[in-house]
């Protein structure tokens, strides 16, 4: 049992210590600010047109459910309240970070392991530069970034779906609608949200660059390493969720 349990602590501990080698990176001066564009240029273009795919169906099925039930006890007008709480404080973190884990992270963890398996961080080791001041820092400010807009983005979609699937399919009032988003969602759900957004992107990006920094075995290791990051993600994502909308409801949300 031991023998099983002390990789595992060895590899959290792992983990934990480069999280923290990179935090005080993002500090250390020069900052790779050109490095910082070029990703959050890259994480956004292989993310934003799934997030809109995604999006789409996502919130139109949650709607549609939400819409049956308010037609039972007759209050179709409150659709807007639904569509606001659905949107904006769940299926917009969600859908953000479920592409970002799938597309953003694969990439950027297959990135790393290419650049591992070939040597190039070591010959950077070599030469005196730190990967994670180099590499790693600047990614994960470009998570957090591209989370944080895709996040916009995924409102903005939403919500304009699940207006026209309300009022053109569900008979919902369009004034109604829009007069009750802020119903039962409100500045300070949309900042949790965009809190919870940000943790997520954040904890995407530290998955991402840790296996592929940690890569082994040839090109069969970084595939490896790119599947364990979308299983890996999801997994801690599910955990942090919980934990941040636990700490909100305390908080009297």
């Amino acid at each position: 049992m031991a023998l099983h349990v002390a990789p595992a602590l060895s590899r959290v501990g792992s983990f934990v210590s480069m999280s923290a080698g990179s935090f005080r990176a993002i500090f250390r001066r020069p900052f790779a600010f050109q490095e910082y564009l070029e990703q959050t240029v890259f994480i956004a273009s292989v993310t934003i047109l799934p997030a809109i795919f995604v999006t789409i169906p996502f919130t139109v099925v949650v709607q549609f459910y939400i819409n049956q039930l308010l037609a039972e006890i007759g209050a179709t007008d409150l659709a807007g309240a639904g569509a606001g709480f659905a949107v904006i404080q769940e299926l917009g973190p969600f859908c953000s970070v479920l592409v970002v884990a799938g597309a953003g992270a694969t990439a950027v963890c297959a990135d790393l392991g290419s650049r591992k398996i070939r040597e190039e961080l070591d010959a950077m080791e070599t030469l005196g530069l730190d990967p994670l001041h180099r590499l790693v820092a600047p990614r994960i400010l470009a998570f957090v970034t591209v989370s944080m807009g895709l996040y916009g983005v995924v409102a903005v979609v939403g919500l304009v779906g699940t207006y026209i699937f309300s009022v053109l399919v569900g008979g919902a009032s369009p004034g109604l609608f829009v007069s009750n988003l802020t119903l039962v969602t409100g500045g300070f759900e949309f900042l949790v949200s965009l809190i919870k957004t940000a943790i997520f992107g954040l904890t995407a990006a530290l998955v991402a660059c840790y296996l592929g920094l940690n890569a082994k075995g040839g090109p069969k290791g970084v595939g490896e390493a790119v599947n364990q990051t979308v299983v890996v993600t999801l997994m801690v994502l599910l955990v942090i969720n919980s934990a941040v909308t636990t700490i909100y409801l305390q908080l009297g949300g």
